[in-house]
């Protein structure tokens, strides 16, 4: 449990495993269930487009989502890929919004093994494919 009193939902550490262990998913959108009390999965797709899970951040809204970042650093070497995280929290999103979604963090960050990278998101500049692939291309973090 966080310091907000929130707890991590089984379901989403099912999920989170699924993606990193049977590969189903490329990438899961996790929230606040209505009483916000319980970090839950919102969404998962299997859409490896980039920009297909762009498209899902609210833009007014935060939500944490997990990615299966996949990339190729040049034609010799295969394709790699790394899980990052990442806690979208829109500078338009509510005040209150964005103190519990802050607040929470730790609880599912740390439910989470195995993740490469933490990004912060305040808006899609910072979520874009250049600035997360520099994040995971970069050898000490």
């Amino acid at each position: 449990m966080s310091r907000s009193g929130v707890a991590v939902a089984d379901e989403s550490l099912t999920a989170f495993n699924d993606l990193k262990l049977g590969q189903k998913y490329k990438f899961i959108l996790f929230g606040l269930n209505e009483a916000k009390t319980e970090i839950v999965v919102k969404e998962t797709s299997t859409d490896a487009s980039y920009d297909a899970f762009l498209e899902k951040l609210p833009e007014n809204d935060c939500l944490y989502a997990v990615y299966d970042f996949e990339y190729q650093i040049s034609e010799t070497e295969g394709k790699r890929s790394k899980i990052v995280f990442i806690t979208w929290s829109p500078d338009t999103a509510p005040i209150r919004s964005k103190m519990v979604y802050a607040a929470s963090k730790d609880a599912l960050r740390r439910a989470l093994n195995g993740i490469y990278a933490d990004v912060q998101g305040t808006d899609f500049s910072e979520v874009s494919y250049e600035d997360i692939l520099s994040k995971v291309t970069q050898t000490a973090h």
